[in-house]
């Protein structure tokens, strides 16, 4: 479903793209700034394998670095099949190579993630207070048409959805509770709060911020890069490289693989609202993606490749000794 939705989403924008300017377009790149925006593509990975180190020391837990950098490299990977399996796909990973409990390590993911969503959310102020023109012109060429949804707006609609979804969530809650596997689900859940508050326990608070820093950091110069990889769009500014990156960012919530789709919508839309023609900024968004996309894919090949071997040689150590 979210591959084909995606599809259908880039079908609809492409419809009347001519794609025999791809090529040339291709022959015509920088390859010394695309190069580089792929190493900082690569190396935000690694920071995020890293520090995920950190979140699970105070659990008592020290897995290999080498194998939760390969984790994440898996973890992406899987996410352009089914978006979000990939925080479950790496827990799976430590758990089977170094012993590292399922429930704890997801509790430490879900806390990366609020982190990451603060950071998203401060990126985003900062852009659209630099921006604020042309973030409202945007949302007023992209909005029309979606403000008739009446009964969701309105406080009775509003209390139907909470009171049918509470209804829900508490009949299932009675079902759940008589099952024979209740003890169970209670122990997972007590396992990954633990690893939720793991953070509070960390002793290297101030590295856990300076990487969390790092990895936004390498993900805005992989892209922002990029713009010195075209000659229509080296002119932008660091600020319109801000803006966009905050928007492709929001868009790739949007569950499509790697956000096709609704991240082309948004860089496109935004790059015309700069001046670039829709031709120029749809070159642009399909090129920089299918890159960035290809990246993951091949990085998750080498993850598992790679944790592989680590793990031949490891089982041999062990029969030697």
């Amino acid at each position: 479903m979210p591959l084909l939705l995606g599809a259908v989403i880039l079908y609809w924008i492409y419809d009347e793209f001519d794609f025999s300017q791809v090529w040339p377009e291709l022959e015509r790149m920088n390859l010394f700034w695309f190069t580089l925006s792929l190493l900082f593509g690569i190396f935000s990975h690694v920071l995020r394998g890293w520090r995920w180190l950190l979140t699970l020391a105070p659990l008592g837990y020290f897995p290999r670095r080498d194998n939760c950098v390969y984790s994440i490299f898996i973890a992406y990977a899987a996410n352009l099949v089914l978006p979000r399996v990939g925080e479950v796909s790496r827990c799976a990973v430590l758990d089977r190579y170094d012993n590292v409990p399922f429930a704890q390590s997801l509790g430490t993911v879900v806390t990366e993630r609020l982190i990451d969503t603060v950071m998203v959310l401060l990126i985003t102020l900062v852009a659209v207070l630099l921006q604020w023109t042309v973030f409202r012109s945007f949302l007023q060429s992209s909005c029309n048409g979606f403000g008739s949804f009446d009964v969701l707006s309105s406080m009775g609609g509003t209390a139907v959805v909470a009171v049918s979804a509470a209804a829900f969530a508490l009949l299932l809650f009675v079902v759940v509770r008589k099952l024979s596997v209740w003890s169970k689900i209670r122990s997972f859940f007590a396992h990954f709060i633990e690893g939720m508050c793991s953070l509070a326990k960390m002793k290297k608070g101030w590295l856990f911020l300076l990487e969390t820093v790092g990895i936004w950091f390498c993900y805005f110069m992989q892209f922002y890069l990029c713009f010195f990889c075209f000659g229509f769009t080296h002119s932008l500014s660091l600020a319109a490289g801000l803006l966009l990156f905050v928007a492709g960012s929001i868009a790739v919530v949007v569950p499509t693989p790697n956000g096709a789709g609704p991240w082309h919508y948004v860089i496109i839309g935004i790059m015309v609202i700069y001046g670039l023609s829709t031709t120029d900024a749809s070159l642009f968004a399909l090129i920089v993606h299918s890159s960035q996309t290809l990246l993951v894919a091949l990085l998750g090949i080498v993850g598992v490749v790679m944790l592989q071997i680590k793990n031949c040689i490891t089982i041999k150590k062990r029969l030697w000794q």
